[in-house]
């Protein structure tokens, strides 16, 4: 079989070279070599390594969880499906034989898997490959359940990465440390009566951070703090479960949650603010600089005021990457100083744009 020799790891576009920058990491921890070209605009990054030791990368990989990168695998490098690409006619192009170049690329990889994943750029040319990868997904699929490859209970996950009509990928993922869905895309509904779509970016970041946890710690009875609230999306979904909220915000909330029985509205500053007695959850989605933000959220956590915090960290235009890491470092000096134990993780979200968002839990 064929050692893993590539990484691919999927990002929103423009954060490419942040996203190479997270592979490093997780390279250097695995304690092998790694390198990249950065295209802009891409949505993705393909690095050349030493041939993997999965173990370590897989240790490397849980113990440093990428912040922009996505979705990451690793795999056996490009594979042609065609030798050049279909001229013209569309039916042709459809026609043409993929199915057995890339049974002959899987074949190079060691099964069982849980699924196949089908995954292509999340570009605008990127989409236009779905169409192929929803007629090639079956069919992949049928011949890998016919060779008793494909085991639902299985730890590895299989990619095919498309990059073009003629090109892929093929690699596997650990499901336990490997992205909950293809591309790294939460498909989540947005109801109605929202008051912003900011709603998709906080119930994401349940989902991400909490995982079956959700439930048990986001329930009605539950006390929360959401400063810089207005127009009220997170308030609204904070609400929406149950926890009786404090919104913080100068500006007005929109909808019924001026008259919702568990929201009350203070209008003050959301970085100065702080309750008269501790509360279960802080959220804070306010335009500030990201150093700031962390210095605050870590006080509240530190201080006891509050035992857990989601957060957005809206990044500037350069040294995107360096910035999180200094907020980093910024909570994890602070929290140390207090003697408090904590868990801290940042990603930036499929529903993210120029942020992150970052969530710690208390300890203890």
């Amino acid at each position: 079989m064929t050692p893993f020799s590539h990484v691919v790891a999927q990002c929103r576009a423009g954060f490419e070279p942040e996203a190479l920058a997270d592979l490093a990491r997780v390279a250097a921890a695995a304690r092998t070599g790694i390198a990249g070209d950065v295209r802009r605009d891409a949505g993705y990054v393909i690095a050349e390594t030493r041939p993997l030791d999965s173990s370590r990368w897989q240790r490397a990989l849980a113990a440093h969880p990428p912040v922009f990168a996505r979705s990451v695998f690793t795999g056996t490098g490009a594979h042609r499906l065609l030798d050049a690409a279909p001229a013209a006619p569309p039916q042709q192009a459809r026609r043409a034989d993929r199915v057995t170049p890339l049974l002959g690329a899987i074949a190079t990889i060691v099964p069982p898997f849980s699924d196949v994943w089908f995954e292509y750029p999340d570009t605008n040319d990127g989409k236009a490959l779905s169409p192929l990868a929803r007629a090639l997904a079956p069919r992949i699929s049928a011949a890998l359940s016919g060779r008793g490859a494909l085991q639902p209970d299985a730890p590895s996950r299989l990619h095919v990465f498309l990059t073009d009509g003629t090109t892929a990928y093929v690699g596997t993922s650990d499901v336990s440390t490997g992205a909950r869905w293809p591309m790294g895309i939460a498909r989540l509904h947005l109801p109605r009566q929202a008051p912003s779509r900011s709603v998709q970016k906080l119930a994401e970041a349940l989902v991400t951070f909490l995982g079956e946890r959700e439930l048990s710690l986001l329930r009605a009875g539950l006390r929360a703090v959401d400063l810089g609230a207005a127009p009220g999306g997170w308030t609204w979904l904070l609400a929406q479960r149950g926890l009786r909220v404090t919104a913080v915000d100068n500006g007005a909330l929109k909808g019924s949650l001026a008259n919702d029985p568990l929201v009350t509205h203070v209008r003050e500053d959301g970085l100065t603010f702080r309750p008269r007695r501790p509360v279960d959850w802080l959220t804070c989605d306010i335009v500030e600089q990201p150093v700031k933000i962390a210095a605050v959220v870590a006080g509240w956590i530190a201080d006891g005021a509050a035992r857990r915090a989601i957060f957005n960290l809206k990044l500037p235009m350069k040294k995107r990457y360096d910035e999180v890491r200094r907020c980093e470092a910024v909570i994890g000096e602070r929290l140390a100083r207090s003697g408090v134990g904590f868990t801290l993780a940042l990603r930036q979200l499929y529903h993210d744009r120029e942020e992150v968002t970052g969530f710690i839990e208390r300890i203890g």
